[in-house]
């Protein structure tokens, strides 16, 4: 392609990026059609010779334009999905014009030296041990993966086993403790790892694991053992009671993983920091910067205090590859081969957000979910958990009800809260993730709410 199309092209895609986030504060926050409708719009048959780039861009565009939910829009509270600072999309912009393939670090040395600088910041604010290594991976699903392969090998060696050479087959067996309340990945990645399903705890009624009930638990058995603990439950927001269960667990010898998805951010804050006393203790941490910290998708990080452990799990060696003779390679820390250069991204917004702003970036997303809890309540709503973090879930009356608010919520457009089930009842939770959202989108949405429930009739 000569450099006048090339340029236009690339200008006209940055034109439409610009409409579409401008348009984000008044845009209706659900999608205006259905998969199933917009599916015959975009699979015509595919043309033989095809079209100019520009106008495929445009088509795409066009056809995408009423099928888009507005993840990033500051009225939306469905899911725990962060929006994105401008900073993270012109650096994953620039990401994707480099195109690194950014698994080996010699082969890709700019962004081997930004992941290890992020590596050493994060570490610094999260307050993990020193040893910790980083490895970027596709989100908190992968990166539990990581933690948990991690201890997985970590257990089986120190019970005589090479799980690497020797498969699982007649290894012993390796058992994985978790609260009640944990998230659905947790299994997804024992799933994948082979280990089957875990061990259920007792949690308390906020969803945290009972530190009573796990040294119970950890007591019937001297054998390999894994236990996963949560940092941020997705109903409530709660924080497991670190400074007991993690003691509890390593004084059995079992390995402690901390899946902080969304809620691992709570160490970046003075305000939030309490919920995380004693984390740092554990062996391995998952989070999402695509929650919490605002980037594009998709940008997961796991952690791992034994950096030998996860080389162990993870690591491949071939001898047509350049390996890194001193720290280690990107593709030792996580389950990719070839990786995108997520780095690129962290370091910009890292960068531009300093220590002081990613600690005021919690404390506006905390903030935003009291005030839309204490909305709730004066409008006659229950709120059903202790507001700590970000998550608020509410109740407007029986099942029906609450799910009566719900439709009415979803069909006026104005915001988005996403029914669920928690704790036997049917509940609107609001996740709140978005830095751009503020005290009139919080006003705004509680004055949809309203409008939601007295439609309703709840």
């Amino acid at each position: 392609m000569d450099d006048q199309p090339r340029d236009a092209l690339l200008l006209r895609a940055l034109d439409l990026a610009q409409q579409y986030r401008d348009g984000l504060p008044e845009r209706a926050v659900p999608p205006g059609a259905s998969a199933d409708d917009l599916l015959a719009r975009f699979r015509e048959p595919l043309r033989e010779g095809g079209v100019e780039p520009i106008e495929a861009i445009d088509e795409l565009a066009r056809l995408a334009e009423p099928g888009l939910t507005a993840v990033t829009s500051p009225r939306f509270f469905g899911f725990v999905m962060g929006g994105t600072y401008p900073v993270s999309v012109a650096a994953d912009w620039l990401t994707t014009a480099w195109d690194q393939n950014a698994g080996l670090r010699e082969i890709t040395p700019a962004h081997s030296a930004a992941r290890e600088a992020v590596e050493a910041w994060l570490v610094e604010i999260l307050g993990l041990p020193g040893s910790t290594a980083m490895g970027t991976v596709t989100g908190g699903l992968m990166a539990n993966f990581t933690g948990l392969a991690a201890g997985r090998h970590a257990v089986l060696a120190r019970a005589g086993w090479d799980v690497e050479e020797r498969g699982l087959q007649g290894a012993p067996p390796v058992r994985v403790l978790v609260g009640a309340e944990r998230h659905d990945t947790i299994d997804l990645a024992l799933r994948y790892l082979g280990l089957g399903a875990p061990q259920l705890v007792p949690a308390d009624d906020q969803g945290r694991i009972r530190v009573d009930a796990l040294d119970r638990a950890l007591r019937t058995s001297d054998g390999p053992t894994i236990v996963a603990l949560q940092a941020g439950n997705v109903h409530s927001g709660a924080f497991d009671d670190f400074a007991g269960a993690v003691p509890a667990a390593t004084d059995r010898g079992a390995w402690v993983h901390v899946d902080g998805a969304f809620g691992l951010w709570a160490a970046a804050s003075q305000r939030t920091r309490h919920l995380v006393d004693g984390f740092q203790s554990a062996d391995s941490w998952a989070t999402d910067a695509h929650k919490t910290l605002n980037v594009p998708y998709d940008s997961g990080m796991a952690f791992v205090a034994d950096p030998s452990a996860q080389r162990a799990a993870l690591g491949i060696h071939a001898p047509y590859l350049l390996h890194s003779k001193g720290a280690p390679d990107p593709l030792e820390l996580g389950p990719e081969f070839s990786q995108r250069g997520r780095a690129f991204v962290l370091w910009a917004t890292l960068r531009h957000l300093g220590r002081a702003g990613v600690a005021a970036l919690v404390d506006r997303l905390v903030g935003h979910a009291q005030a839309l809890a204490d909305g709730v309540r004066e409008m006659g709503g229950e709120v059903l958990n202790d507001v700590v973090f970000t998550q608020v879930c509410t109740a407007w009356g029986d099942d029906d009800a609450t799910r009566a608010v719900e439709r009415e919520l979803m069909a006026l457009g104005e915001t988005w809260m996403t029914g669920s089930e928690w704790r036997g009842r049917r509940v609107l939770r609001i996740a709140v993730s978005n830095h751009a959202t503020t005290a009139e989108d919080v006003e705004r949405s509680l004055a949809a709410l309203r409008r939601a429930r007295a439609a309703a009739g709840a």
